[in-house]
């Protein structure tokens, strides 16, 4: 059986991180530019800086959920992902359309599907945030003053 590679386990995490940061940093550059001759595109999609603000969200939940949770987070920002994508594209070959501005908003929102999906397929492999911290096999400590004489009478130390 091979060793378990801390280093492997979290390259999928900071992949993660790495992608939301770029995908708002993106969508908030994307807002700045042209997106049609007249307008950039904050002025014509208003949905991009908050995108761009969930997204920087969304790194917080990567990184304070574990498991199921985030996974749930995974498949949230993909749909985001998704929503970008379609926000770029709509409207992008009529008339007067200048295409750098919705291919950065393009390339964002694929940016946060690839992360979402990363976030799925292994969320449960990546480390949660204050993992080290946990005791390995730890046992739960006895809270209540019951609980203290249960774990005398078993033969504990309540004080370890």
């Amino acid at each position: 059986m091979a060793a378990r590679d801390p280093m492997a386990e979290r390259r999928p995490l900071w992949i993660v991180v790495v992608l939301l940061l770029a995908a708002s940093a993106g969508l908030w550059g994307s807002s700045r530019l042209n997106w049609s001759a007249e307008l950039t595109g904050s002025e014509q999609v208003s949905a991009l800086i908050p995108l761009a603000l969930i997204y920087l969200a969304g790194i917080a939940g990567v990184l304070a959920t574990s498991g199921l949770p985030r996974r749930i987070v995974g498949v949230l920002l993909a749909l985001t992902g998704f929503t970008a994508c379609w926000l770029a594209a709509n409207g992008a070959f009529a008339a007067g359309q200048v295409l750098w501005g919705r291919g950065v908003a393009l390339l964002a929102g694929l940016a946060v599907v690839v992360a979402g999906v990363l976030l799925v397929r292994y969320g449960h492999k990546m480390p949660r945030l204050g993992a080290k911290y946990d005791r390995p096999g730890a046992e739960k400590e006895p809270e209540g003053e019951k609980e203290l004489w249960n774990a005398l009478s078993e033969g504990k130390d309540p004080t370890v």
